[in-house]
């Protein structure tokens, strides 16, 4: 009597060499989807976090208090062109190399290198200062671009009055703006003054290079 041999899936699998890399094709397809499937459950580990103090301004033109190396991924998505420093002291080491790796343009609006009333921290910010930052931001080369200080309040608050200042705002809405921004302890008296009496004709407007928002404000 002839006895029938019986070869079991997994037997006729290994000696097979064209089966057996089928097999493992199917399994690695199969370990890939369940990755995929991971990918969408598992929230990613790099945390976006917005500068203190951040805020969009008008489009691809945003204001903050100094940047810190946790909000770098995040001001990578802005694809920044441009900083304007508003503080008398350099930032932080972190900052330079921030911009230096990404090829930003980071413009210390505030230093003097000569000396001048800008020396002293606590102080406000001169018109000569405000000038240098307002000529940037009126060229829309610079886009987008972020405007900063320490804290991102006073100094930056200033600039950005000026700015509304040019783009025909009242007094009372730069003034509510610049207020939303300082905190509990409230506005500075001086920089609102500083905003009310800034000389806007000294910042030249040229249709040519001027971002669309400040063409849509003057027009």
């Amino acid at each position: 009597m002839t006895t029938k041999q019986i070869h079991s899936p997994q037997t006729s699998i290994l000696n097979d060499p064209f089966k057996e890399q089928q097999h493992h094709e199917q399994e690695q397809e199969a370990v890939n989807r369940k990755e995929e499937q991971l990918v969408h459950i598992i929230p990613s580990t790099e945390k976006i976090v917005p500068p203190l103090n951040f805020c969009p301004v008008e489009r691809y033109l945003y204001r903050s208090g100094q940047p810190s190396p946790v909000n770098f991924p995040f001001l990578s998505s802005l694809n920044l062109r441009t900083i304007i420093w508003l503080n008398n002291e350099d930032p932080q080491d972190s900052l330079l190399e921030f911009c230096d790796y990404n090829d930003i343009f980071l413009q210390f609006a505030a230093i003097n290198p000569d000396g001048g009333e800008d020396d002293n921290p606590w102080d406000g910010l001169n018109e000569k200062s405000i000038s240098n930052a307002l000529k940037t931001l009126v060229n829309k080369e610079n886009y987008p671009l972020l405007v900063c200080c320490g804290m991102g309040r006073h100094r930056t608050g200033t600039v950005i009055g000026c700015l509304r200042r040019i783009m025909k705002w009242n007094l009372a809405s730069c003034s509510e703006e610049y207020r939303r921004f300082t905190g509990s302890r409230g506005g500075r008296i001086l920089v609102e003054l500083l905003i009310e009496g800034f000389d806007t004709s000294k910042i030249e407007i040229n249709e040519a290079t001027a971002p669309e928002f400040m063409l849509n404000a003057l027009r």
